[in-house]
């Protein structure tokens, strides 16, 4: 690694190898030839006058790239891609005067992204799946584990430990339907010419339109795309970008609420992100453990939120069949989102994949509540034996301030003591002891967690083993 010159950090510490390697130079030129292959070979099959001598030395020819002769050709010419072509020319002399016929730029810039970003998609779906597939596990694990639950970020009724992790892998099959939705639009550009009007191939194919119609689905067909866009100018329609980068941000908003709920509940030690045996928490304090994974997806996240911005930006913006006013935002805004992505998702996976669990922390806080929580129970009890609702209620208002400033001041809850010596409520003090049993208050969690998670088993059958290792 250069120590001299920027890198950017997702090289360096966060993004995975695999979407790394997809988003290097060598993926994007090596799939312009494997584009200009396609055409030529499409040519050849709809009638153009190309053997199979050019197309096979354009075959034998797609990973060796001269980029050496690239750059000297592009300060040349000041154009990348007919660099390209040169350089490709020269590795098949044959083929030279073949390459890229009836093309233009975006023939192979805008497929070749558009190739990408599928692939890049898939794989952030495998990821998005293991996610998945470690929170329901670790939901029905906790379905019955009884702990407090929060309105406002103040203590509430109770629910269970699994539910609430159904909550966070609700979200992020939210974001896997978005997902799928995004895939499945995906079309490629197609070769259609400088304004999309397939000009070029009339005249090439003496005006046969069901030959370039042809032509187009096979250089579909050779990439795995169904079709191509029914219309577009010089470029795919760039509102694509825009979709694409939507869904990426919807998985960053979940990523972002699941990793700050779980830096709360660290903050009272009830459920923290995995700590290594010699991890340190902090240069100075060495006490600490800091939720640093899941600071690090906040981070990463509104990062990628914020980056989501630009494709809508630059979709509203294009003048007319085209600009190129797209393309120097594109080059940094969308490979950084599918790197943002995966690199958030690494990190989702190793936190679910090792949560702790502080059960005797978290029966502490249920205990320490519970008698506020029972307090409607105790209302009703109190009626059936006669009580007047109205009464019990203020009884119940006045004593619940009460026991809430003592707390405050240190000393244990002593609601129930109090209440109990009320006798409108007709309730010993063991008699409402016998209502404080935390799986009293937790309604359907379980049964929740269990219907959801079998609602979702064929998605989650999915899973497979990924990266999940990271940076510390």
């Amino acid at each position: 690694m250069s120590r001299d010159s920027y890198e950017s950090p997702f090289s360096a510490r966060y993004a995975s190898e695999e979407m790394l390697n997809l988003f290097s130079p060598d993926t994007r030129y090596r799939t312009w030839r494997r584009l200009w292959v396609a055409l030529a070979r499409a040519e050849r099959e709809l009638g153009l006058p190309i053997t199979e001598e050019q197309v096979g030395e354009l075959e034998a020819h797609l990973t060796d790239i001269d980029y050496d002769l690239v750059a000297a050709r592009e300060n040349e010419v000041r154009h990348d891609v007919m660099a390209h072509v040169y350089a490709y020319g020269k590795a098949a002399p044959s083929a030279a005067g073949i390459i890229h016929l009836g093309a233009t730029s975006c023939y192979v810039t805008d497929n070749a992204d558009m190739i990408i970003y599928r692939d890049g998609l898939r794989h952030i779906r495998k990821q998005l799946v293991a996610v998945m597939k470690n929170l329901a596990d670790f939901a029905l694990k906790y379905k019955d584990l009884p702990t407090l639950g929060y309105t406002h970020y103040q203590p509430a009724q109770l629910v269970t430990v699994g539910k609430r992790a159904s909550l966070w892998l609700g979200d992020f099959a939210s974001d896997l339907e978005e997902l799928d939705f995004t895939i499945g639009r995906l079309r490629l550009l197609g070769c259609r010419g400088t304004t999309g009007t397939e000009a070029s191939f009339l005249d090439l194919f003496d005006g046969d339109g069901e030959k370039i119609d042809r032509m187009n689905e096979m250089i579909s067909a050779a990439f795995g795309f169904d079709a191509c866009f029914d219309v577009c100018g010089q470029t795919y329609p760039r509102k694509t970008d825009s979709a694409i980068l939507n869904a990426l941000s919807a998985i960053a908003q979940s990523a972002y609420k699941f990793a700050n709920d779980l830096r709360l509940l660290q903050h009272d030690r009830q459920v923290e992100e995995p700590f290594e045996k010699n991890q340190i928490g902090s240069s100075a304090m060495a006490y600490k453990r800091n939720p640093m994974r899941c600071e690090r997806i906040c981070s990463l996240s509104r990062y990628l939120m914020a980056d989501a911005a630009n494709a809508a930006m630059t979709a509203s913006t294009q003048w007319l069949e085209r600009t190129l006013d797209d393309s120097a935002n594109r080059r940094i805004s969308m490979p950084e989102a599918f790197l943002g992505a995966d690199a958030i998702l690494r990190l989702v996976l190793n936190v679910t994949d090792g949560l702790v669990v502080n059960e005797k922390i978290i029966e502490k806080a249920v205990t320490a509540y519970l008698p506020f929580i029972a307090t409607e129970n105790l209302l009703m009890e109190g009626v059936k034996r006669g009580g007047d609702r109205q009464k019990l209620h203020e009884i119940i208002r006045q004593a619940s301030m009460e026991a809430t400033e003592r707390m405050k001041e240190g000393k244990e809850c002593d609601l129930i003591r109090t209440l109990s010596a009320h006798p409108e409520f007709g309730l010993s003090e063991e008699d409402m002891e016998k209502l404080l049993e935390p799986s009293l208050y937790t309604g359907r969690c379980a049964e929740q967690v269990e219907r959801y998670v079998r609602k979702l088993a064929p998605i989650l059958a999915e899973a497979e083993p990924v990266e999940k290792e990271i940076t510390i």
